[in-house]
């Protein structure tokens, strides 16, 4: 039971950021804020909660190049997605950039923030991790994918049998109250994926996006998503890994990707 709250409390300080920019959307949903429109609201929030996150050394400075990193992986995404209509910011704000608001892109900052946090605070290492050339290179062509699928076919499927062909000895290994746990690394990209479909249908009720089929009225947001935000958790979780593995210098073949407390990216 010990080990049970110290996992929860330490998974708690890890979302602090995603949990900030649930309170802005919770708050601009139901309460008009005078003179700034809802999407510049929320994203004020956001840079005065990075702000926060720096100065108060909740986070270190390479982390938040990491976050930045995908900040920009986001938006780009993000503008691409709706100029194909795959969804859609429907409220004016300034800060509106081709249909997108610019805070749209901490969202997945948010992602790589709860990423770089539960690192740390669970001393995470993985084994047997894949080869640079294979993990770098199936993020690539699963990022391009989410783009070229609008054009040619979706190839989604052939991407998950490579991921468990390249994935399918790597173990993650974390520590709880100098207790150390252990999971299939595929299972752990699965669980993060659903949970933030979770997360996803919060969201899109407080209205941070609309999909098509939710124009006339909120639905839920349809369970193939898990699939897509499983792809992206993994991109995610590549990127940290191997900027964490140059920084640390460490052979991928005889060691954990490993970071401690005093380390940094």
């Amino acid at each position: 039971m010990k080990s049970f709250l110290l996992f929860g409390y330490r998974q708690a300080l890890s979302c602090i950021f995603p949990v900030i920019i649930f309170a802005a959307l919770a708050v601009s949903k139901f309460i008009d804020i005078p003179y700034l429109p809802r999407y510049d609201f929320i994203l004020l929030v956001c840079i005065l909660a990075q702000v926060f996150m720096l100065t108060s050394k909740f986070e270190t400075r390479d982390e938040f190049k990491v976050i930045c990193v995908f900040h920009a992986i986001g938006l780009g995404l993000e503008l691409f997605k709706v100029h194909m209509g795959s969804w859609a910011y429907p409220e004016e704000a300034y800060s509106k950039f081709f249909g997108v608001p610019l805070y749209s892109g901490f969202m997945y900052a948010s992602v790589a923030s709860y990423i770089c946090q539960a690192w740390r605070r669970f001393d995470l290492q993985m084994y047997d991790w894949p080869k640079p050339f294979y993990s770098i290179a199936i993020s690539i062509l699963i990022y391009a994918n989410f783009f070229t699928h609008h054009f040619t076919y979706d190839v989604r499927w052939g991407l998950k049998v490579l991921l468990v062909l390249i994935f399918f000895r790597t173990i993650v290994t974390f520590r709880i109250d100098n207790k150390t746990f252990k999971m299939p690394m595929m299972v752990s990209f699965l669980l993060i994926g659903f949970f933030i479909w979770i997360a996803e249908n919060i969201t899109t009720f407080l209205g941070a996006w609309q999909y098509p089929n939710q124009e006339a009225a909120w639905s839920l947001v349809h369970i193939g998503k898990i699939s897509s935000w499983f792809l992206l958790v993994i991109i995610s979780v590549i990127i940290v890994a191997q900027l964490k593995r140059v920084k640390s210098s460490l052979k991928y073949e005889n060691q954990p990707i490993r970071i401690t407390h005093k380390e940094i990216l």
